[in-house]
């Protein structure tokens, strides 16, 4: 089969959508009509190869529903491979990156929320504009972790992750 364009017209004519997975409606050497699709990378994204190309499931799904591809699709509950299309929707590069979990190296559990060594108290600092913003150092972690979540909220409004 020739190489053509993802469109959701045969997306649609390939897959048949069910809670966030899509199963085929065609038989495909191998694969039979009703198997699902898709393998888990260890980047935790599904994966789903289509006439010898591979795709992120999520975008194969959002192309199914709305019928056009962003440039980014974001999961609102930060699950990669929660596919619901009412967990998935059009995003900007930084509307993405504020629905990110809490960083690993983060050393207060708070996000936003960081030890200043100079200070010896806790500086809020929050991602805007591409730019990390000063809120404020604060011997009270917990006025600090109110003080992130409302710069979040007011900067980063739907796309605010607080963990």
């Amino acid at each position: 089969m020739a190489h053509s364009i993802l469109t959701q017209e045969l997306v649609q004519s390939l897959f048949e959508y069910k809670d966030g997975k899509l199963y085929w409606k065609v038989n495909k050497g191998r694969v039979k009509i009703g198997d699902k699709t898709g393998s888990l990378h260890h980047s935790g994204y599904l994966f789903i190869q289509i006439n010898s190309k591979t795709y992120l499931a999520h975008r194969v799904i959002f192309l199914y529903h709305h019928g056009f591809l962003p440039q980014y699709i974001d999961h609102i509950d930060g699950n990669k491979s929660n596919n619901k299309i009412e967990n998935l929707r059009e995003a900007t590069r930084h509307q993405n990156s504020f629905n990110t979990k809490l960083y690993k190296t983060n050393t207060s559990g708070i996000k936003g929320v960081n030890w200043s060594k100079s200070a010896k108290k806790w500086e809020v600092r929050v991602q805007i504009n591409n730019k990390r913003k000063c809120f404020g150092i604060y011997e009270n972690i917990e006025l600090a972790e109110l003080v992130a979540i409302e710069a979040r909220n007011k900067y980063h409004g739907n796309f605010a992750r607080h963990q």
